[in-house]
C-alpha cells in the first residue's frame, strides 16, 4: 500500500518525466490527467509543487511524435489554466472580503489596501508573467481575489496569459522538445525569456521613481 502511494506521488510530481508511461497506460485518457494536473497547479494555493511549464513543453514534444494532437491538446490546457486561475481568484477572494472586514490587530489594513491598488494598476502584467513564473504562477491569482482585483480586468489577463502561457511552451515543445540541451534547460530558458520580457517595465518603474526624486 504504500508503495503504490509511494509511486503514485512520484507519478503526480514528476509526470513530464513519466509522461510516456503515462500515455502507454492511458491512452485517451492522459488528456484528463493533464488537465486536472494544469488545474490543480494554477487553481490550488496548495499545489505548487506541481509540474507546470515542463510539463507543457514536454507534452508538445509527444504531440511532435504524434502521441497527442496538438489543438486538443492546446484547448485542453488553455481550458484548465484559465479555469484554475478563476477558481483560485474566487479562494482569494473568499478569504479577502473576511481578511478586509477584520479588526484584528494582527491583520495590516494599510499593506492590504496598497496591495488592492497595486493590484488595480499593475496586477494585469503581473497576471501575465506570473504565468512564466513556478511557485508565483499559483499564489498571484489568489492574492488578485485578496485585494479584489476588478473581475472582468482579472479575467481579461487571465485568458491572454494563459493563451501565452499554454501555446508558447506547447508549441516549443513540439518544434525543440526533442533536444536535449533545451530539454535539460527548460526552466533557465523560460527565466531568461520572462526576465526579458520584464526589463523595459522594472527600467520604467526605476525611472518614474528617479524622475519624482
Amino acid at each position: 500500500m504504500i508503495d503504490t502511494l509511494l509511486q503514485l506521488s512520484d507519478l503526480l510530481l514528476h509526470i513530464d518525466r513519466h509522461l510516456d508511461v503515462v500515455i502507454q497506460q492511458y491512452g485517451p485518457w492522459a488528456y484528463g490527467l493533464l488537465f486536472a494536473i494544469v488545474f490543480a497547479e494554477t487553481g490550488l494555493v496548495v499545489a505548487p509543487f506541481l509540474p507546470g511549464d515542463s510539463l507543457l513543453f514536454i507534452a508538445g514534444a509527444y504531440c511532435a511524435t504524434e502521441h497527442f494532437n496538438m489543438w486538443t491538446l492546446c484547448i485542453g490546457l488553455l481550458i484548465a489554466a484559465v479555469m484554475g486561475n478563476t477558481v483560485n481568484y474566487f479562494i482569494g477572494r473568499w478569504i479577502g472580503k473576511r481578511v478586509f472586514s477584520s479588526k484584528s490587530r494582527w491583520i495590516d489594513q494599510g499593506a492590504l489596501l496598497k496591495t488592492h491598488a497595486f493590484y488595480e494598476k499593475h496586477g494585469g502584467k503581473t497576471i501575465v508573467l506570473a504565468r512564466f513564473l513556478p511557485i508565483i504562477r499559483t499564489f498571484a491569482p489568489f492574492i488578485a481575489g485578496v485585494s479584489e482585483m476588478n473581475f472582468s480586468r482579472f479575467q481579461l489577463f487571465n485568458i491572454t496569459g494563459a493563451a501565452l502561457w499554454v501555446f508558447s511552451l506547447v508549441v516549443a515543445g513540439y518544434f525543440f522538445g526533442n533536444i536535449p540541451i533545451i530539454r535539460q534547460n527548460l526552466n533557465v530558458i523560460v527565466l531568461i525569456g520572462v526576465g526579458a520580457a520584464a526589463l523595459p517595465v522594472i527600467l520604467a518603474a526605476v525611472y518614474k521613481i528617479f524622475r519624482r526624486k
